[in-house]
């Protein structure tokens, strides 16, 4: 061991035992398993934690610590709801992460931006069709609405120009606030992990230029249809160059990435905002002065057209999108699990699908409520046949899912039967029921490796929304088709219509409660948040409004914190359970030589391998893995459970039964398999039978402590020497 610095402080003999909780976790007193904690470094929203008062005593002789990170994801309650509704950004962000390896990364890298961008498009046409095509148009023009929609602002004794600009400063208000949530950071560390801000920068820059461009469009295409002027004309011309530049400045694989073009980029991406925002200007200018008369027709010119190709596109590019990744050859090692770089079309099509179906919703129901579409048959046609195209993906996939359900019962039931009938070979008399609802739970658990199988499924069903986009594109009705393809009333498809808005009112009440309970209610952050938190792990590099990453201040103040108590003690115990193993994974990455000698890594219910190198396989992978492992000099224990859905094992899954490891490869000593429950009977004197921990922590389990005690004799052996 290297002498310490002269000018380093004295350390003490103790380990310390660092945990992090999984996501959505438990107050720092419940990881510690004391009455009381009390803050030794961070502030209200993430900090470190150490027993305070009765019970500060840690087991094993060691120093006791906690992170706590489970606060970084949320923020005031306004803004953890505003940023809820905006699900279809954060995921389509995530998407862009789930990358295959390999020569097809930049192409899924190209697709999943421009999905993304599209999204926003898709955001800015619906607010539109509610500002432009229902209030200033219908309510106020051709379709009369109700009381005081019909007279909004004074405005219904103004020309069509003029209701046209005042009330696009609704959808130009949307802009801006997607802006200032995109530009709102969380406050990272002095060494962030994610080194994006300047690529944040330059997207924000597209996606305002390309939503202002989308905007003028609209208005300038039901100008044109009333008669063309050169104006009109140049502003068109301009306009698609804008349209044109964002896309480009995507579609070009690299470009805004590459360090040799990143100046470049970002030039071009300010000018183009620049001169979006400029052309805007002059587009309302140009609208509200020009007094000529504006073709007579139930809906705003041009506004039908648009809103299907930007619906059209978002499936176009998905089904691009998922051909390339589903299409790969190759399966993940050793389960039934996602082929590399799968997770990218599944939750693309989950971000599409809310996307279109809260737009189509927006719109229809706003309608519906101010009577804009009377004697009209209902909102533009793309949104109709999107509503219809939910109703029946989500039917489909519910089906999809039960049906797979109880197709692979089976199979998984006699996978955990085998399981149990090797861990508990011998039950005792009057444990068959208990041994029957092991089994169960260890069935269950196994549904994970099939959840591959029906994600790839649902992300074909996107072949939905495609198909009923081009029927919306070449103007077909759905009764139309109904009737003539499948020969069903009409009464039929208008039951989907108004169960696709039913249940489109149902989604956005469940992420406007969700939003709000998340932040206010443990109990429901700790159920449902998982999504919000693992979601917002991830960067910006695809849409720049979705949530910021805790993880550029988590990590480095883990990391900084790991190196600070290395210098002051005989060694740090680093304990992750869940998304905690991955995030000490990454920070053992970024500690310095000094540090990792002193630094062991126990990790239980870790999702590293069963999920995040399925979901991420070009950043979670064996090497990267293997790479944690060399930086900790293989001082690593991770503990797991068949019973557990999440968690699994990293390098070897040490069933009974199943092939040793290469005894010379240090990464096959890494997993120790947990039987659970310990027993099938309750304990002499105990009332109940040991309980089943499946993703339960259980820091003060006998093997957990078991397995603290090998790693903090490894930590002194090796301090020793």
């Amino acid at each position: 061991m290297s002498a310490p610095r002269p000018d380093a402080p004295p350390r003490s003999a103790d380990v310390v035992e660092l945990r992090v909780h999984g996501v959505s976790g438990a107050e720092p007193s419940v990881v510690l398993g004391s009455a009381s904690a009390r803050q030794v470094a961070g502030d209200a929203r993430g900090g470190f934690y150490r027993p305070d008062g009765p019970g500060r005593d840690a087991p094993d002789g060691l120093t006791l610590e906690a992170y706590r990170w489970g606060d970084l994801p949320s923020g005031t309650v306004a803004r953890t709801i505003s940023m809820v509704l905006l699900l279809p950004f954060m995921l389509s962000n995530a998407a862009a992460w789930m990358r295959p390896t390999g020569e097809r990364a930049a192409s899924v890298t190209v697709l999943s931006r421009l999905l993304a961008l599209n999204l926003t498009l898709v955001y800015v046409v619906s607010i539109a069709g509610v500002a432009l095509d229902l209030l200033a148009w219908r309510c106020l023009g051709a379709t009369p609405c109700r009381a005081p929609f019909d007279t909004l602002l004074g405005l219904d004794d103004r020309h069509v120009g003029q209701r046209l600009a005042v009330l696009a400063l609704l959808p130009i208000a949307a802009v801006g606030l997607l802006r200032l949530l995109g530009t709102r950071r969380r406050r990272p560390s002095g060494n962030p992990l994610w080194a994006v801000e300047p690529l944040v920068e330059r997207l924000r820059a597209i996606h305002v230029a390309a939503a202002l461009g989308v905007l003028d469009l609209l208005l300038l295409t039901a100008r044109r249809a009333g008669g063309a002027t050169a104006g009109t004309n140049l502003l068109l011309a301009l306009t698609a160059a804008v349209l044109v530049a964002c896309v480009g400045l995507l579609a070009v694989p690299g470009l805004i990435d590459r360090a040799a073009t990143a100046r470049t980029a970002t030039v071009t991406a300010r000018a183009t905002a620049v001169v979006a925002a400029g052309l805007t200007v002059a587009t309302l200018v140009v609208v509200a002065g020009d007094g000529r008369g504006w073709p007579t027709s139930a809906g705003l010119p041009g506004y039908g057209a648009i809103a299907g190709g930007t619906l059209f596109g978002q499936m176009a590019l998905l089904v691009l999108l998922s051909g390339l990744v589903l299409g790969q050859r190759g399966r993940a090692r050793g389960r039934r699990a996602l082929p590399g770089g799968a997770g990218a079309a599944v939750i693309a099509a989950i971000a599409v699908g809310l996307a279109g179906a809260l737009a189509s919703g927006l719109v229809y129901q706003s309608g519906v409520l101010l009577g804009g579409y009377r004697g009209d048959g209902g909102p533009p046609l793309p949104y109709r046949w999107t509503l219809l195209a939910f109703f029946l993906h989500v039917d489909a996939a519910v089906l999809l899912g039960a049906a797979l359900t109880v197709l692979s019962r089976r199979r998984r039931r006699r996978a955990a039967a085998t399981i149990t009938n090797r861990d508990f070979p011998a039950p005792p008399p009057g444990a068959t029921v208990r041994l029957r609802q092991v089994t169960k739970a260890v069935a269950r658990a196994r549904f994970t490796e099939w959840l591959g199988l029906l994600a790839v499924t649902y992300a074909v069903l996107a072949l939905i929304g495609l198909a009923t986009s081009l029927l919306g594109q070449f103007g077909r009705e759905p009764d139309e088709v109904a009737w003539r393809v499948l020969g069903l009333p009409a009464g039929v498809v208008g039951m989907g219509l108004v169960g696709g808005t039913y249940l489109v009112a149902a989604v956005a009440l469940t992420l406007l409660s969700g939003g709000l309970f998340a932040y206010r209610t443990a109990w429901f952050r700790r159920h449902v948040g998982i999504l919000w938190d693992l979601g917002t792990f991830w960067p910006r590099a695809a849409h720049p409004f979705a949530p910021p990453s805790y993880a550029d201040r988590a990590v480095p103040e883990l990391a900084d914190r790991i190196g600070h108590l290395a210098e002051r003690h005989a060694g740090v115990l680093l304990c992750g359970h869940s998304h905690g193993s991955a995030l000490l994974a990454l920070a053992v990455l970024r500690l310095p030589p000094a540090a990792r000698r002193r630094v062991a890594l126990l990790t239980y219910g870790s999702p590293l391998d069963r999920l995040y190198a399925r979901l991420f396989p070009a950043y979670v992978d064996d090497r990267t893995l293997r790479q944690v492992g060399e930086r900790v000099g293989w001082r690593w224990v991770n503990l797991w459970r068949d019973t557990d859905p999440v968690g699994g094992w990293i390098f070897a899954a040490h069933r009974p039964g199943d092939p040793s490891p290469d005894p010379t490869d240090p990464a096959g000593h890494v997993d120790r398999r947990l039987r659970d429950p310990d027993g099938l009977l309750p304990a002499p004197g105990e009332r109940r039978p040991p309980p089943l921990r499946g993703h339960h922590p259980g820091e003060s389990d006998p093997a957990f402590r078991a397995a603290v005690r090998e790693l903090v004799g490894r930590l002194r052996s090796s301090d020793a020497t």
